[in-house]
């Protein structure tokens, strides 16, 4: 290799060498100011994400749900909104906020109600979930009661139930029993699992106590003088079945002697229960054919009962009135004191009032009688109903009430009386001298003449006197009705 050729070569690379180490010494300065532009980089980047967070702190909007966000309803259970707060800038503003979403309680299922607000780029939302479920247990009714009382030499009988449910309905098919000892089990769930367990306790002992009935009623009549006939009774018992044979009975009754008498009829099954029910047995005096019983309802009445009770006075006859909560006291008192038998007939006379209902009549029948004895200390047990016991009036308020009333005054110790001859001055005439022929043409000797007069008409007042002297010219007595006559009654129509 030439000279000049190797000389070249090791300028080139001196140079090259100079070259490299110029560029070593520039490096460490571009390396550095790198670094710095991607620190300075960085710390811009955290300032803007804390400003971001400050502001959404400081300035964004926030829901708040009261109560919890999972509520869980009872089927058909009302849901109540427990409401919301959203707060924007520290201030409460539930009104921005729309609700999206319905809870239909009647179907059991998963709801969601949605709560949000969106202003510009901040906004909020927040969730609710309710589920409507079947929380509710069924209803086990049992037939009968929870402690059944058998007779001890008796197996029990499945008296039945019935299992509803509120979701399910009807699930009385699902009710399991089972026997434990001395008692029954009942068990039913329904489709969400809710159980309803219940027992019924057999107790084998008897305390029913036995029946007795007695035929022809626990009231009946008979004549003085007359022989008293035992009607027959009869006596069953839930466990020893007939105990007839076994009752006992116990009283006298004085056949010759008019008064009120009791029987008392007793019995005692195998467990020692014991029954015992009352006859009443009325011994009446017979009324003789040819007697007049003068009977006036509806009083009393100032200018007709006082002129009446003149007119009885000076005839020497004695009559019964039947006096309603009218008129002044002195008139009852005058009619009691002067041996004038007092029946009760009504306070009111009010039909649609007295015949409404059982307990309406007997309230309206206890002012009267209440009346009587204030004015008369007796306690008037003889009465006549308003209308009679055959009236049909009284199936406008209510059907059926006469024959129920019939047979509960007697029941209660009461005696009622009708009439079997109208004077006729309730309607039929105003004219006295009407009145005197109808109550003359009617009177007969073959009967007991018991006459409808009302002592609030003026026309029979003006006809009485002459009715008087007819019947005692034509061999009429007279007489009052009191507890001890035998009871005069027309057939019921209700």
């Amino acid at each position: 290799m030439s000279k000049i050729k190797r000389k070249e070569e090791k300028q080139n690379l001196k140079e090259e060498k100079h070259i490299n180490k110029k560029e070593q010494n520039k490096s460490p300065k571009l390396k550095s100011l790198s670094i710095s532009w991607q620190g300075i980089f960085i710390v811009c980047f955290f300032l803007l994400v804390l400003i971001t967070i400050f502001i959404e702190w400081k300035y964004a909007p926030n829901i708040i749900l009261k109560d919890k966000e999972k509520i869980i309803l009872n089927y058909q259970e009302n849901y109540q909104e427990p409401g919301y707060k959203l707060i924007i800038d520290g201030k409460n503003n539930p009104t921005k906020v729309k609700v999206k979403g319905k809870v239909n309680s009647k179907k059991i299922g998963k709801y969601e109600i949605t709560y949000s607000y969106q202003k510009g780029f901040f906004k909020s939302e927040r969730k609710r979930i309710i589920y409507v479920k079947d929380l509710t247990k069924p209803a086990l009714i049992l037939n009968g009661t929870k402690e059944t009382y058998i007779c001890p030499n008796q197996s029990y009988s499945e008296e039945g139930y019935k299992a509803v449910d509120n979701y399910d309905g009807d699930i009385t098919s699902k009710v399991k029993v089972k026997k434990e000892k001395d008692k029954y089990i009942y068990i039913v769930s329904d489709r969400a699992k809710n159980k309803t367990r219940i027992e019924r306790k057999i107790i084998k002992k008897d305390r029913v106590k036995p029946t007795i009935t007695l035929k022809n009623g626990e009231q009946i009549n008979i004549i003085a003088g007359t022989p008293y006939q035992e009607e027959g009774y009869k006596a069953t018992d839930n466990c020893d079945q007939d105990l007839t044979s076994k009752v006992k009975i116990e009283g006298n009754i004085d056949t010759n002697t008019p008064g009120t008498y009791h029987l008392t009829y007793s019995v005692s099954d195998s467990a020692n229960n014991k029954t015992k029910v009352i006859r009443t047995v009325n011994v009446v005096k017979k009324a003789s054919n040819g007697t007049i019983y003068l009977t006036f309802d509806d009083g009393p009445q100032n200018e007709t009962t006082n002129v009446i009770l003149d007119i009885l006075k000076e005839e020497n006859v004695k009559a019964t009135f039947f006096v309603t909560n009218n008129g002044p006291d002195e008139l009852i008192k005058r009619a009691y004191d002067e041996g004038h038998s007092i029946g009760l007939h009504t306070a009111t006379h009010n039909y649609s009032q007295v015949y409404q209902s059982v307990e309406n009549y007997f309230n309206d029948l206890k002012q009267v009688q209440d009346r009587v004895y204030k004015i008369t200390g007796e306690q008037s047990m003889i009465i006549r109903f308003p209308g009679g016991s055959s009236n049909t009036i009284s199936r406008k308020y209510k059907q059926g009430i006469m024959t129920s009333l019939t047979e509960m005054v007697l029941k209660r110790g009461y005696k009622y009386y009708d009439w079997n001859l109208s004077s006729g001055d309730a309607g039929v005439t105003t004219d006295p001298n009407k009145v005197y022929d109808i109550v003359t043409n009617g009177l007969s000797h073959d009967k007991i003449n018991v006459i409808l007069m009302h002592d609030t008409k003026t026309h029979t007042r003006d006809s009485l006197k002459k009715i008087i002297q007819y019947a005692k010219a034509n061999g009429y007595t007279f007489d009052v009705i009191d507890k001890d006559m035998e009871v005069i009654s027309q057939r019921v129509n209700n």
